[in-house]
């Protein structure tokens, strides 16, 4: 059995794990915060905080004189997030945990909202717009990234080439299903955000690489079995999921081989708008 596929976290002691900024949300969340409008007397949101970040590093940019919201669904980041605000001493912070299908805040009530690659990662993103749209003042400001369809293009790659070594082709359907649920499309995006009445003011373009020695490396990473793998092995039928991944590391291995290592990209966008 490959270790990667036995994938039992406990919730808890990931959280006990956890740095103050996880390496996969900085690439994103610097670019957000060198988006964001900063003057005082605000109030602001953000979208799946997870252990804290970015949201207690905008609420001390903002100061004590904004308060600052953040809502996610993972209770144990929740928790591990209250223990930095009060290490660190930040009093304008309020967390909640919850869906932001459902935010608890009244309408119009929200100068910016900020998501970190978390509202592309919801249930319903049309009920999340929509909810953004109800709590966002008239001119506010709204700010998002989300890595794009492309991501980790090399792994979807041998994934499809194994799956269609096996004639699961319905597995591949459900592989591109996956990819525009998790990842829509940026034209997608814009037309939920236009049928909100968001006025978008611009869409930067970015990507980071990681890279790994091979690809038992790569599949034995942390992040990808902590944030990935339960939705790959969904996708596959369970008495195949080892002798797929079993094809996908022996490819990866040998292009490894074959070229000095191996490179996942993570093509992202920044998306800034404003509501009318």
């Amino acid at each position: 059995m490959k270790n990667y596929l036995t994938n039992h976290f406990d919730p808890t002691r990931v959280m006990a794990g956890f740095d103050e900024l996880p390496l996969w949300s900085a690439p994103f969340g610097l670019k957000l915060l060198d988006a964001i409008k900063y003057k005082p007397n605000l109030t602001a949101l953000d979208i799946g905080f997870g252990a804290g970040f970015p949201l207690i590093e905008i609420a001390m940019r903002f100061g004590n004189s904004s308060i600052v919201y953040g809502i996610d669904t993972w209770k144990e980041a929740v928790e591990r997030a209250k223990v930095k605000i009060d290490c660190y001493g930040v009093s304008n912070i309020q967390v909640m945990e919850g869906r932001a299908e459902s935010i608890p805040l009244a309408d119009h009530s929200v100068d910016l909202i900020t998501s970190n690659n978390g509202i592309n990662n919801v249930k319903d993103i049309e009920k999340v717009l929509s909810e953004c749209a109800r709590i966002l003042k008239p001119g506010g400001q709204f700010i998002q990234t989300m890595n794009l369809d492309q991501s980790m293009f090399e792994f979807y790659g041998q994934l499809e080439y194994a799956l269609k070594e096996m004639d699961l082709y319905r597995e591949i359907e459900q592989m591109y299903q996956h990819i525009a649920h998790k990842r829509p499309s940026i034209d997608r995006i814009k037309s939920l955000l236009h049928k909100q009445d968001f006025l978008i003011k611009d869409i930067e373009y970015s990507q980071f690489n990681y890279r790994f020695a091979n690809g038992t490396a790569m599949l034995n990473h942390y992040l990808v079995r902590l944030a990935f793998m339960d939705s790959w092995l969904a996708l596959l039928p369970p008495d195949k999921a080892g002798e797929i991944f079993g094809l996908i590391e022996t490819r990866l291995n040998e292009y490894a081989q074959r070229y000095g290592g191996l490179k996942l990209s993570i093509p992202f966008a920044l998306i800034n708008c404003y509501q009318k």
